[in-house]
């Protein structure tokens, strides 16, 4: 806490102060292929304009296509140098996700690095297209999804390149306090029980179970990709819209832990690209330094649970 107030850099050299570019200082990727999901705006667009900063060849994966152009052009403008391409996807819809990862296949491109950054926060119980409760949907399950159907280009990627495959989920703090439990698999569409802020909490836990089994079983298999999971920060988004006025009177309070966009995006950069970190995988990352998760996060039995429910979930949805 002390830290991050502070911004005094941790172990790393870097803190809550650091801005994406400057974790990424002298760092050349030009010979990399990053998705990163929902990189039209926020910290996901600040990470897709570092990334091509460093020469990353980008590929903005967005539901809302205008706002997805606006953000490449915003990107060339600054960069006319900047390789940056856009794919529709809407990570709350199996089918969306399916088409994505199909027409990326199609582009024949190599794939280095994910970036699982796309979410949604603290929206009214609703359910997906595929009948998922929202925020699950979007925030976890889309994901485990799209990685999966990628999982074989990164692969690919990796055994060809020699360089290191890096995927890294966007968690939160909130993954701190979900449900009782962690996850409601028997409820997970309940909407009498649904609590907005336990249900996003739900979600980001479920971000971080994600990343750590899929770790587990990379290393069994020996492949070269690394899983990772981090916290971003407290960042005013439009990620907040749907508790705008609520962010706004705690941001008063709690003014002192709040980062700007270039702050929030430093972590996902930093792990996603800074060579310090190779070869390391299964952990979670806050402020650019590693720390220790929830218990319930670090819950082996929960984290392979929620993988054969995901893929449960998954399945019957392209059943429909």
């Amino acid at each position: 806490m002390f830290r991050s107030i502070t911004g005094r850099p941790g172990p790393s050299g870097f803190g809550s102060a650091s801005t994406a570019e400057q974790v990424t200082h002298g760092i050349d990727g030009s010979n990399l292929t990053a998705i990163v999901t929902g990189g039209a705006s926020g910290i996901g667009l600040e990470t897709a304009r570092v990334l091509a900063m460093r020469n990353v060849h980008v590929i903005i994966a967005a539901r809302n296509m205008e706002a997805a152009n606006k953000a490449k052009q915003c990107i060339l403008n600054d960069n006319k140098n900047a390789r940056v391409d856009v794919e529709k996807l809407d990570l709350s819809s199996i089918r969306s996700v399916k088409t994505f990862a199909d027409n990326f296949k199609a582009l024949d491109l190599p794939l280095n690095i994910l970036i699982n950054n796309a979410g949604i926060m603290f929206c009214p119980f609703q359910l997906s297209e595929d009948g998922v409760e929202m925020q699950f949907a979007t925030n976890h399950l889309g994901h485990f999804y799209l990685t999966n159907l990628l999982l074989d280009k990164m692969k690919e990627t990796a055994k060809s390149s020699g360089i290191e495959g890096r995927i890294v989920n966007l968690s939160s703090v909130a993954h701190i306090c979900p449900y009782k439990g962690g996850i409601r698999f028997q409820k997970i569409n309940e909407k009498n029980s649904y609590q907005n802020k336990l249900a996003y909490a739900q979600s980001k836990l479920a971000n971080i179970l994600h990343a750590n089994e899929l770790s587990r079983r990379l290393q069994e298999e020996g492949a070269n990709i690394t899983v990772n999971s981090v916290h971003p920060g407290l960042i005013m988004t439009p990620l907040m819209r749907h508790s705008a006025v609520l962010m706004r009177i705690f941001r008063a309070f709690t003014c002192i832990l709040w980062k700007n966009v270039p702050q929030g995006a430093a972590t996902t950069c930093y792990v996603a690209l800074h060579p310090s970190l190779k070869g390391v995988t299964g952990k979670y990352y806050d402020d650019c330094n590693e720390y220790k998760p929830s218990k319930l996060a670090r819950d082996e039995a929960l984290a392979k649970n929620l993988w054969d429910f995901s893929n449960n979930l998954v399945n019957a949805s392209l059943k429909t």
